[in-house]
């Protein structure tokens, strides 16, 4: 398992969807591909954006499928954190063809139900 320490390389507010970009590709991305399993670790992170989450998950999530995050832990999240991890973990399991179109390709922006993986609990270790 590889700890990927979001305090070190972000700050106690990891904003920088750049950086993000950095940390899919360079260490998620490849350690996803050797099967091994990632923990992101967000000790000392006061506040993340969704785009800095969304930037480092919503593509592997979606090349990989909802079984990817069976290999992914995230600990040491606070409330505010762990919701946005969960918001990006969501959507990015939608597909397109879960939005049915109302009229000529006009979307109802009301998905098809669907049974998405959730992030599991045991793996947050979050503060209380």
């Amino acid at each position: 398992m590889i700890r990927i320490q979001i305090r070190r390389r972000a700050s106690a507010f990891a904003e920088d969807k750049d950086l993000a970009a950095v940390i899919r590709e360079k260490d998620l991305k490849p350690a996803i591909d050797r099967g091994e399993r990632v923990r992101f670790d967000f000790d000392g992170v006061e506040g993340a954006t969704q785009s800095f989450v969304h930037a480092m998950l919503s593509e592997v999530i979606r090349t990989q499928g909802a079984g990817v995050l069976d290999r992914i832990e995230f600990t040491n999240c606070n409330p505010p954190v762990r919701s946005v991890i969960e918001i990006v973990a969501e959507y990015s399991q939608l597909k397109q063809d879960d939005f049915p179109a109302e009229q000529a390709g006009a979307p109802t922006g009301q998905p098809k139900p669907v049974k998405r993986k959730r992030i599991g609990k045991k793996a947050s270790t979050d503060k209380a």
